[in-house]
């Protein structure tokens, strides 16, 4: 399946028969999915759809039980520098005793190697991507005294220090507030007309219909994927929230809604 952006905009990321189990249970299962850019793209699905399953994968972060995933055409290992991830903000150790400015500065060290600290420039290019985000004045707090809104900005802001081509981002706007999700999406926009290619795994359907230059339905397979207006249709909502009426119902609402807010 096609992702946005039709013939004119060359595949990027692209996942082949992709098949993961846990525990002997499929969670993804024979997906085909290309994805071109430079685009805002959304993987939308319910809870349990294997999105996050989806991402770790094309990362290396979950076995693969068969397929492939490739990015430009080859190997994630030769695209790894490129290549950001902001992860949920529910797996990470905020109790650990660094600061922003510290979270932020790991962004710079692919480009630095093993023997390099981060100097004036890393500084520089890390104070540059805290302001983009709208946390400059907190770049010496401990990350464990920030709101879940400002946590999830710190790491957006890391991803835009590793200066990457590709982003891969999990839900990036779980349990953040209006005000927080605006500039996200704002900041993931900008990226998008820069060139980049953005992926986002996404739960809100009303803010996907606003955003999204395309996006996948997932729910173990891939269910629609292309435009999100092409996609976003009541049909194949029906056909990934199955059984699941109450759901549908306020997804036909957020959807017909259409708008960018929350």
């Amino acid at each position: 399946m096609d992702g946005a952006g039709g013939d004119a905009m060359a595949p990027v990321v692209e996942f082949h028969d992709v098949t993961v189990a846990y525990a002997g249970r499929p969670v993804l299962w024979h997906v085909d999915l290309v994805i071109r850019g430079p685009a805002l793209y959304g993987i939308v699905g319910p809870n349990g759809a294997g999105k996050s399953t989806l991402l770790k994968a094309a990362l290396g972060l979950v076995p693969l039980a068969g397929g492939r995933v490739t990015f430009d055409g080859g190997a994630l290992a030769d695209s790894r520098a490129r290549v950001g991830y902001v992860p949920q903000r529910e797996t990470v150790d905020w109790g650990f005793p660094v600061n922003v400015m510290d979270v932020v500065l790991m962004g710079t060290y692919g480009r630095l190697g093993w023997f390099r600290r981060p100097g004036r420039r890393e500084r520089d290019v890390a104070g540059e991507c805290l302001r983009r985000v709208g946390l400059a004045d907190l770049a010496g707090r401990q990350i464990g005294r920030l709101s879940g809104g400002q946590q999830q900005r710190v790491f957006l802001a890391r991803a835009l220090a590793q200066e990457a081509v590709i982003y891969l981002l999990d839900e990036p706007m779980a349990g953040v507030d209006a005000g927080s999700q605006e500039l996200i999406f704002g900041v993931l926009d900008s990226l998008r007309a820069a060139g980049r290619l953005v992926i986002v795994v996404h739960h809100d359907l009303r803010s996907a219909a606003g955003w999204f230059d395309g996006v996948a339905l997932v729910d173990m397979r891939v269910v629609a994927a292309g435009p999100t207006a092409a996609v976003l249709t009541a049909e194949n909502l029906r056909r990934t929230y199955a059984g699941q009426p109450a759901v549908l119902e306020e997804l036909a609402r957020a959807v017909a809604a259409g708008g960018r807010t929350p």
